[in-house]
């Protein structure tokens, strides 16, 4: 059966009327991204301008929701790439009140953000504050770090702070659980030398307490590291009860990774390998595994041979 075919004229009134939906199609785009629009985001909250002697709870969540109008086409980014901004909150009107109203700091919010951004409002609009006893506490700094090094390159000594103390102040229920303040991750890559490095220090989200100083300085001693291997004697523990007990062999070899400059330092006293007893009369194993109980710090060990021993017991 012969399939009808279209003509000249109706094609084209097709393509018109495909060119027009296409058209229409854009156009629309272009207004909804062009056009302002009301979007709501996720914002966490930082306090600034806190009243001296005086200690606070919130006693709400620490984001809010944060109403304001946008360009389409920032809409359309913020949904493509979400992130979490932070607003700061005016606390110098706790002097003389216990909460804080957002609609009273649209102004100042609206100046955190870009001139073509518009706050609209901020939910919930009232911040409630707890007071108690302010107090003060020295607490050591502990520098957190995530770094790849060089070949044959590590850490040679003890991680340096200054100052290795700083002062927290705040209500005095949250300033005794603070045993330590942590920096901000100190990252590096292909690291050969030492490092000294300005890093702040981390609150972990608690916006009642104060710091000082904010930042330390810290050092991190890195050096070129090589292998070393030492002959341990094998010592027996739990094995009082027994006459004598024979380890085949007596001596195991270890393999650990040191610094040149600490390659002479140490020597087989500063080790310690030893066998349980109590893991053959529990399990009654035909080996006994050798443990490495003390090992220098900044030594790490890569291997022990052999890895498990024979053993004579006489009873």
């Amino acid at each position: 059966m012969a399939q009808p075919r279209i003509s000249k004229v109706k094609r084209r009134k097709l393509a018109i009327f495909l060119r027009c939906i296409v058209i229409s199609f854009f156009a629309w785009l272009l207004f909804a991204i062009s056009s302002i629009q009301t979007y709501t985001i996720k914002a966490g909250i930082s306090y600034v301008n806190i009243p001296e002697q005086k200690a606070f709870h919130p006693l709400q969540s620490d984001t809010v929701s944060v109403r304001m109008k946008m360009s389409g086409w920032k809409i359309f980014l913020k949904k493509l790439y979400p992130d979490t901004p932070h607003v700061q909150v005016d606390l110098s009107g706790l002097k003389t009140k216990s909460f804080i109203v957002f609609t009273n700091q649209l102004g100042y919010i609206n100046r955190q953000f870009p001139a073509d951004n518009q706050v609209v409002s901020v939910s919930p609009d009232t911040l409630f504050f707890d007071f108690s006893k302010q107090t003060q506490r020295k607490v050591p700094v502990r520098a957190l770090y995530s770094m790849q090094f060089k070949k044959q390159y590590g850490i040679i000594g003890d991680t340096k702070a200054n100052p290795d103390y700083v002062t927290v102040t705040g209500p005095l229920e949250d300033v005794a659980n603070i045993e330590y303040l942590e920096t901000d991750t100190i990252r590096g890559t292909a690291v050969s030398s030492d490092i000294r490095t300005i890093a702040y220090l981390n609150k972990h989200q608690k916006n009642n307490i104060t710091i000082y100083p904010t930042f330390s300085e810290i050092t991190i001693p890195v050096g070129e590291i090589t292998e070393k291997v030492l002959e341990l004697p094998i010592r027996v523990e739990n094995g009082g009860r027994y006459t004598t007990v024979r380890t085949i062999p007596t001596k195991v070899k270890v393999t650990f990774l040191v610094s040149l400059k600490d390659y002479n330092k140490w020597t087989s006293r500063d080790f310690e390998a030893i066998v349980d007893m109590e893991n053959w009369e529990e399990n009654k194993v035909k080996t006994l595994p050798v443990i490495i109980t003390k090992v220098p710090n900044y030594c790490q060990i890569i291997s022990i041979e052999p890895q498990n021993i024979d053993f004579f017991v006489r009873k």
